[in-house]
C-alpha cells in the first residue's frame, strides 16, 4: 500500500475515533442528565475526544461559548472526515488501485 494511502488512512481513522467519542459523549450526557461527570464511561470518552476539542478551542475566538465548542468540534470533524474519504478516493484512483 502506498505510504500516501495509508497517511490518509490512518488520519481518517483517528478522525472516526474522535468523533464516535464525542457522539458517545453526547449520548452519555443526555442519559445521565446532571450526574454525567460521576459516570466512568462519560470521562474515558471526554479524555478520548478533549484532544480535538482544545484544539478548536484553540483555533476559534473568544466569542464563542465553551459550551458549543464540542458541537462546533463534531462538525468540523465530520467535513474533515468526508474530505478525508475524498483524497483517499483520489489517490486510489492516481494510484490504480480499487479501495
Amino acid at each position: 500500500m502506498p505510504l500516501d494511502i495509508l497517511l490518509v488512512l490512518i488520519l481518517r481513522t483517528l478522525v472516526e475515533v474522535a468523533g464516535f467519542a464525542l457522539l458517545g459523549q453526547g449520548v452519555l450526557a443526555l442519559l445521565a442528565g446532571k450526574y454525567r461527570e460521576d459516570n466512568i464511561f462519560y470521562r474515558t470518552l471526554r479524555i478520548v475526544a478533549s484532544p480535538a476539542v482544545r484544539a478548536v478551542r484553540f483555533v476559534t475566538p473568544r466569542f464563542i461559548l465553551d459550551a458549543h465548542v464540542p458541537f462546533l468540534t463534531f462538525f468540523l470533524l465530520f467535513w474533515l472526515w468526508v474530505s478525508l474519504a475524498i483524497v483517499k478516493r483520489h489517490l486510489c484512483g492516481l494510484h490504480g488501485l480499487a479501495c
